[in-house]
């Protein structure tokens, strides 16, 4: 491809220079970050004042200039926020959410309302109760957690939160990489074209994806079309040409992020760590903690006693709309694989007529084990089979409602709530690596490419299940 034909596209682009590419999202999000900060500590110190009152114990007690002392400290909150790490991870991270920032604002209001009460006492200048104390710690927290999630929200809808990306390497991992990125606009991505000398054949939903060029002229790919991240997946370049051509983009103040080559097996919480300067990736090991386990279960349990109480009449009434849709019984029992590989009977509603042939959705089934496996027409990895389908199962399946019985499999202990879709038993004919790969050709892509990020094929996290 030319370099015209490089500048035209750019100039399809939205326009966002003036400023270094990077730092556009950089600056948006940092300052709306500090501004939500500084509103939420505001707000909970007012809300906490209204509540308690101004009064301090003490002869030397000043409650009017210790609250002015407090807003004269905002700044320093902000400081103190920055060394927590609270603004430097969201121009970097795609998925960064206001969860994974959670822990560092519980440190962040621990610290600062501890050494706003020790700089209290030693000043004299007021010496607040403890049950002030605490209301304003969880308050803050609070409070500090949704002007956070506000913030992000409403950067996510400005043009300068878009970064102009390009992904080197049109090979499978490559163009598994693209659809990922445009399936999910919440990463503010504007995917611009592949790099490759020599691609793959283009994924059938990958119509409109571009070939920019080869990787020699990545640098000038980059500042033609004002890319602000590139991604390095797999090409027929040698590892030496890219690495060089890598080294070639840091001085175009852009972000690189690179594929491993052993990405199957990167999870979440790998443990990067050198070796004479030689980097690893550690692997975190795939045995449960029993601790953990247990309150997982006490967490299945209570969830789903909780979701079958309140979702009764729902469930009386699915029921009753099943049987009078069509002739059979009322829940759909498969046998699954569970922990260990230990089958079980998982319930459903049943969604289709009775004596379906399921020789179809078996051959489908089949033909999602691989990367190239495109998702369908409904968005998701489900075969449509309307004609087998009741007009109220299509409903069920439409909501999800049809998984609503699955709460008593996870009440027996054969499920875990928020866990993987997991394999029906006579699947076990199928390859190891095809049984490997199903429980990631779940529901919606949102769903599915979480699951798969969080290697839910091997662990339980609970914290994941939260986020999900």
């Amino acid at each position: 491809m030319s370099v015209p034909q490089l500048v035209a596209s750019a100039e399809s682009l939205p326009e966002t220079r003036g400023r270094p590419a990077p730092f556009r999202r950089r600056a948006l999000v940092r300052r709306a970050l500090v501004l939500a900060d500084l509103a939420g500590l505001s707000a909970a110190f007012i809300i906490t004042v209204s509540i308690f009152g101004l009064s301090a114990e003490g002869e030397h007690a000043r409650p009017l200039f210790a609250l002015g002392v407090f807003f004269l400290s905002l700044p320093a909150w902000a400081l103190l926020a920055s060394l927590h790490g609270l603004y430097g991870h969201d121009e970097g991270r795609m998925g960064h959410s206001t969860v994974d920032d959670f822990v560092g604002v519980v440190h962040l209001v621990t610290v600062g309302a501890w050494l706003f009460f020790i700089g209290c006492w030693i000043t004299e200048i007021s010496y607040p109760r403890p049950g002030k104390l605490i209301a304003f710690w969880l308050i803050a927290t609070l409070l500090i957690t949704a002007c956070r999630a506000v913030a992000r929200s409403v950067c996510q809808r400005s043009p300068a939160y878009v970064q102009n990306t390009v992904i080197v390497g049109g090979g499978d991992v490559g163009q598994l990489v693209a659809r990922k990125l445009q399936q999910h606009q919440e990463y503010g991505i504007r995917l611009v074209g592949l790099v490759d000398s020599d691609p793959k054949k283009r994924r059938a939903d990958l119509p409109d994806l571009q070939l920019l060029g080869n990787l020699r002229r990545l640098p000038e790919i980059v500042s033609d079309l004002d890319i602000e991240r590139v991604v390095i997946a797999f090409s027929n370049e040698s590892d030496a040409q890219t690495a060089e051509v890598v080294r070639k983009l840091q001085g175009l103040n852009v972000q690189v992020d690179i594929i491993p080559r052993l990405y199957e097996l990167v999870g979440p919480r790998v443990d990067l760590h050198t070796v004479e300067g030689l980097p690893l990736v550690g692997l975190p090991s795939a045995r449960w903690n029993p601790g953990a386990m247990k309150v997982k279960r006490v967490m299945d349990v209570l969830g789903a006693v909780l979701a079958l109480v309140v979702l009764s009449p729902l469930f009386a009434y699915i029921a009753w709309k099943v049987h009078r849709s069509s002739p059979g019984p009322i829940f759909f029992r498969q046998t699954r694989l569970g922990l260990n590989m230990r089958e079980f009977v998982a319930f459903k509603f049943r969604t289709m007529y009775v004596d379906t042939d399921d020789d179809e959705h078996r051959t489908y089934i089949e033909q999602t084990m691989t990367a190239s496996a495109a998702i369908g027409t409904n968005g998701m990895y489900k075969l449509e089979r309307n004609s087998s389908i009741t007009p109220f199962g299509s409903w069920l399946r439409k909501t999800s409602l049809d998984e609503l019985p699955q709460l008593i499999n996870v009440l027996c202990g054969d499920t875990s709530l928020v866990g993987p879709i997991l394999p029906a038993a006579p699947l076990r004919t199928l390859s190891p690596a095809a049984r490997s790969y199903r429980p990631l050709a779940g529901h919606s892509p949102r769903s599915l490419e979480l699951r798969r990020s969080a290697g839910y094929g091997c662990r339980l996290r609970a914290r994941l299940d939260a986020r999900t």
